[in-house]
């Protein structure tokens, strides 16, 4: 349920000592009341974020109960308004609430009814505010993930409105490239849990031989003690990103955590309880990688999917995506991009695009760059070789490649590959590529 701090409510009553009564009845069960004896004056207070509910008697003189609900409705079509009617009025009230009030209550009420009638229509406005909140943050975020105006691109904004505003797990599946990680990220930022910690576990971290330690801490002992990534997502978002590979005894205890929501450090003798909500990102074109015991994690947390489309699924968007990361990659690289040829254009519009929104990224980079020609040369293939040397083989052509294109400059040279200068070193110096021989 939408969690309410607190309950306000505007007060229309002409009858004085009723609406005393009332003020003094909603006081007490915690309501912040703004009472008014005329429909004119309430109506100049309201705007459509107005947070709570209006209680407005129908008959009144000058502005009755039933026009100032139409003119509510021209404020904010949402604003829940429970109208208050003696006997002979009944049927005016059915037809408002036909109309879209939100309840109507037969003087002389009680307070428990009207109490109760006011927390439920508090309950759904703050749904439809907080709706309201979340298709802002959707609109003003440049994920590309959720950019575009294909049927793919809408109906994914859709879902992950839904889900962000619950507590509900998740499983985001989707091929390299399609925006897991930004996908995971938003739907953090966009729940009532954003502000709080966003902590991701990779396979990176599940590899490392401390992995334990580095998940669930560990208790002070001589003087030493660490806080476990676990804890450090208390009150969060723990974001599992694509886990290949987990030890046995790290899969139970992470079995254990996501059943209970407790932790155990290293050391110490009892549980302690965890708030977080766990995304996972799957990628299904790794599943036959995944061993039993991650599949079992999944299954854990697959009551709620998010399917990420591909490139070729909305590739009325890739146009729009391209120019959003030529901006993005501008601004990071403080330079303005050239123009485009033709030929150039129908290729980013009619390529496959395999690797999907991280693949058009790196093309965007390099093309304001001005690099974006470069396409690494097809291997050929001269049968059966170790994995290990046929991709030594396809690491050097793609950095002979690119040298030539950049002139052994570089700087442009590690840019366009987004790899640290010492990884750039270190592999040229393994394939012996002097940057100086490319040079004019």
């Amino acid at each position: 349920m939408t969690e309410l701090p607190h309950l306000d409510v505007v007060l229309v009553e002409d009858d004085q000592s009723l609406l005393e009564a009332t003020v003094q009845a909603l006081s007490l069960e915690g309501v912040q009341v703004r009472a008014y004896s005329d429909a004119e004056t309430a109506l100049k207070s309201l705007t459509n974020e107005f947070p709570g509910v209006v209680v407005s008697d129908i008959r009144m003189p000058r502005m009755d109960g039933l026009e100032f609900f139409s003119r509510l409705r021209e404020v904010d079509p949402e604003l829940p308004v429970i109208l208050t009617t003696a006997h002979g009025d009944v049927e005016m009230a059915v037809e408002a609430m036909k109309d879209g009030a939100s309840d109507f209550l037969t003087k002389p009420y009680s307070s428990v009814d009207l109490v109760r009638s006011v927390r439920s229509a508090a309950e759904k406005r703050a749904l439809v505010l907080e709706n309201r909140r979340l298709r802002s943050e959707l609109g003003k975020r440049s994920d590309a993930s959720v950019l575009g105006s294909s049927e793919a691109a809408q109906k994914l904004r859709t879902v992950i409105e839904a889900v962000a505003r619950s507590e509900i797990d998740v499983l985001i599946e989707g091929a390299a490239g399609t925006g897991k990680s930004f996908t995971a990220r938003l739907i953090h930022d966009s729940s009532p849990r954003r502000g709080r910690p966003f902590v991701t576990i990779d396979a990176g971290i599940l590899a490392h031989e401390d992995a334990d330690l580095l998940l669930f801490g560990r208790e002070p002992s001589a003087g030493l003690s660490r806080t476990g990534l676990l804890e450090r997502a208390n009150g969060g978002t723990l974001f599992l990103d694509e886990l290949h590979f987990v030890s046995d005894q790290t899969h139970s205890r992470l079995l254990a955590m996501i059943d209970k929501r407790s932790v155990i450090p290293i050391g110490a003798d009892r549980a302690r309880k965890l708030d977080v909500r766990i995304l996972l990102a799957r990628n299904p074109d790794a599943q036959d990688l995944s061993p039993p015991q991650l599949l079992q994690l999944e299954q854990r947390l697959a009551a709620v999917r998010i399917t990420l489309p591909t490139l070729a699924e909305r590739r009325s968007d890739i146009a729009e995506l391209f120019r959003h990361f030529v901006r993005v990659h501008e601004r990071e690289l403080e330079t303005e991009a050239g123009g485009i040829s033709e030929e150039e254009w129908r290729h980013i519009q009619t390529h496959d695009w395999p690797g999907n929104l991280r693949e058009l990224s790196g093309y965007a980079r390099a093309f304001v760059l001005g690099l974006s020609s470069l396409e690494p040369r097809p291997l050929p293939f001269s049968g059966p070789r170790p994995l290990q040397q046929i991709v030594a083989d396809f690491e050097r052509s793609l950095l002979d490649d690119a040298l030539r294109r950049c002139g052994g400059n570089v700087a442009p040279l590690q840019a366009m590959l987004q790899i640290p200068r010492k990884t750039l070193y270190d592999k040229l110096a393994r394939y012996d590529l002097k940057p100086r021989d490319y040079r004019q």
